[in-house]
């Protein structure tokens, strides 16, 4: 998938936002990854480039390139089924096909998480980890150790590994108390008592409430209220999309969108007012 998506945004500004996940969690598993798959196919229709998986079922976190779509199509990059076997100096696909006077093979297997300073009985890594909410060790008689970034989710770890921070930092004070982006950073925030109250902004600053809804969600949305509170955080959540393309208007051009904005704007209100009427 490409990093640039709906009118040239980061792709993670457009899929991560509350509304979105809401669709995600209470749509069937099928028609939530025909959504996605919908949606990545937009850029390109993978089948075309031999990039189709052989069963959606086992869709997982998406490979984000910008780049191999154009390699492919110029020739420079083939894509190949399934490996086989290697032999001295060729490899064997499962369709038959083989590749002769090959040089090098690189196996891209990614990456081995350990903590060779820690014992293995405090933490060990092996394909998956068990901590509390990715955090805290279970086997600890306290929560003295916490990790974090050990996570993947599909969204911007930067933004829940500071939400991890301060949630571990408030339980070393001794405050009480296949990852889901928003719903992670929601449940610490729960837990941490700065979980934005959508409720509350739409009865008291409903424009706001849209952009936390139907916009991305970024660490701003968790400064608006409890601990840590910002007052700066509506305008940063207001002007998210302006600061994002800032960088890239070096030539202004005027548009006619800032009239439709207000009518689009109403219309989500009411959807959202719907919405919570029925949840």
């Amino acid at each position: 998938m490409s990093r640039v998506f709906d009118q040239g945004y980061p792709w993670d500004i457009c899929y991560d936002t509350r509304f979105q996940t809401l669709l995600r969690n209470k749509l069937p598993t099928s028609t939530a990854l025909w959504m996605t798959e919908k949606k990545i196919n937009e850029w390109f229709n993978h089948a075309h480039y031999g990039l189709q998986l052989r069963d959606s079922n086992h869709f997982k976190e998406p490979f984000v390139n910008d780049e191999l779509p154009s390699r492919i199509i110029c020739g420079y990059v083939v894509v190949k089924p399934m490996l086989t076997e290697f032999t001295e100096t060729s490899a064997i696909f499962d369709d038959g096909s083989i590749e002769e006077n090959i040089d090098v093979v690189v196996f891209a297997t990614g990456y081995n998480y350990s903590f060779p300073f820690l014992d293995e009985s405090i933490i060990k890594v092996d394909d998956k980890v068990h901590l509390y909410k990715s955090v805290f060790p279970k086997n600890l008689e306290k929560a003295t150790l916490g990790v974090i970034g050990l996570i993947q989710p599909i969204g911007g770890i930067m933004t829940v590994s500071e939400m991890q921070a301060r949630w571990i930092t408030r339980v070393f004070k001794e405050y009480s108390l296949q990852l889901d982006y928003i719903e992670y950073l929601d449940e610490i925030a729960q837990e941490i008592g700065c979980k934005p109250n959508i409720l509350g902004l739409l009865v008291t600053d409903p424009f706001l409430a849209l952009k936390v809804v139907f916009g991305p969600c970024t660490p701003a949305q968790y400064r608006l209220r409890g601990p840590g509170q910002w007052p700066m955080a509506r305008k940063q959540i207001m002007t998210t999309f302006d600061r994002i393309l800032k960088p890239t208007k070096t030539r202004v051009v005027r548009t006619h969108k800032e009239k439709l904005s207000i009518v689009y704007g109403l219309c989500a209100l009411c959807i959202l007012a719907l919405l919570l009427a029925l949840a």
